[in-house]
């Protein structure tokens, strides 16, 4: 089949973390003989951030790394209906232009040939409910959400009739254990600071108990503001900005641990919903503490995959215990991986994905319509 993603892009993850499990799941997809190609605006914004904040080097380095991924930008003259006429699955991220939103429904509607998706990737369903709310889904297939809680948003509000939930997974291709890469240093975050949605977790949960403990601990992602940085020189935090999603795994195995402090939306109004980080760090092999979040879904194994920090008392205590007992972190370490090889890899994902868009296919819809209605 012909795959076609709108995304808010492809080629930038600079504060874009659905960038890692699109490239994972397009390249999963060609790996299984399908078509895959991301479109993405002429001003999507991580890419012009991207660029602005370390010029075209990455650019180049996404085509090196990812040289068998089809990607083309579009401005406002580019034309929609041509790009999807040959298309049979057409994903469209919630990031996309709301008159192109409509536009392709309009499309569908008038007799397009494709099952058109649309795919939320965020918490905009509960932080800024208007912006999804004013987005014309009516004539989409079906809607995959990140998460049931997400789901379930989407179903009470009437955003769609036909919600599936499909979780974010780890492209294992690229994130695995690197057990020839030296250690560097006891701790890792890699996270953005971003919108104060966790910026008093990242300090009581990450900078203090490094400090105290006195670990050699870094810290890589970006929109880190000055008083920010200023915490992390006083805690003696290395501060490395950026960093390539395709270097993240180097990044995992050069540490003994890293930590997960989600954002406050998903711990509050959308529980179960870890996000990408947490996949990544258990396909790399890395002990995880997390930060508190509701596993509702039963995605992991908590206590054996990674071990919940209730607090920063709780945070110290645990990552001492990471750091030195090795049984325990190698023991902890492996059920994380087991559990992605299992259940959480970019495979998996496409195999949900083409069970979910099965029933949508043309000549199938129909049928489909009308079995679902029968049993209401």
């Amino acid at each position: 089949m012909r795959f076609l993603f709108y995304t808010h892009s492809l080629i930038s993850d600079w504060n874009h973390g659905n960038a890692h499990f699109l490239r994972g799941v397009m390249r999963e997809l060609l790996r299984r003989r399908h078509e895959a190609t991301a479109l993405e605006p002429g001003d999507s914004w991580s890419r012009r951030n991207l660029i602005d904040d370390q010029g075209v080097g990455p650019i180049m380095a996404f085509l090196k790394n990812f040289p068998e991924l089809r990607t083309a930008i579009y401005e406002d003259d580019f034309d929609h209906e041509a790009a999807v006429s040959t298309a049979d699955v057409v994903v469209v991220h919630e990031w996309t232009d709301p008159k192109i939103v409509k536009q392709l429904g309009r499309i569908r509607r008038e007799g397009g040939r494709f099952t058109l998706v649309f795919h939320d990737t965020h918490h905009r369903a509960v932080t800024a409910k208007a912006d999804i709310a004013r987005l014309d889904l009516s004539n989409y297939d079906l809607v995959l959400a990140f998460g049931e809680a997400l789901r379930e948003r989407y179903l009470r509000s009437g955003w769609g009739r036909h919600v599936y939930t499909w979780h974010e997974a780890a492209d294992t291709s690229l994130f695995q254990p690197l057990p020839g890469v030296d250690k560097r240093g006891d701790l890792v975050w890699i996270g953005n600071w971003g919108d104060e949605e966790r910026s008093a977790e990242i300090v009581s949960l990450f900078v203090e108990p490094a400090r105290e403990l006195q670990l050699k601990a870094t810290v890589r992602g970006v929109r880190y503001p000055e008083a920010a940085l200023g915490k992390l020189r006083e805690a003696g935090i290395a501060y490395g900005g950026w960093i390539a999603n395709a270097a993240v795994p180097c990044a995992f195995a050069e540490h003994r641990a890293t930590v997960h402090i989600p954002r406050r939306p998903y711990v509050g109004a959308l529980p179960g919903i870890p996000t990408i980080r947490v996949f990544e760090a258990l396909a790399c092999g890395i002990p995880l503490v997390s930060a508190p979040w509701d596993d509702v879904e039963g995605l992991f194994r908590s206590g054996k995959d990674f071990v919940f920090a209730r607090g920063s008392e709780e945070m110290k205590r645990l990552l001492r215990q990471v750091l030195h007992e090795p049984d325990f972190a190698r023991e902890m370490a492996a059920s994380g991986l087991a559990t992605i090889h299992a259940r959480h890899t970019c495979a998996h994902r496409v195999d949900e994905l083409l069970r979910i868009v099965a029933p949508y296919r043309p000549g199938k819809a129909a049928a489909h319509t009308a079995r679902e209605e029968a049993t209401l």
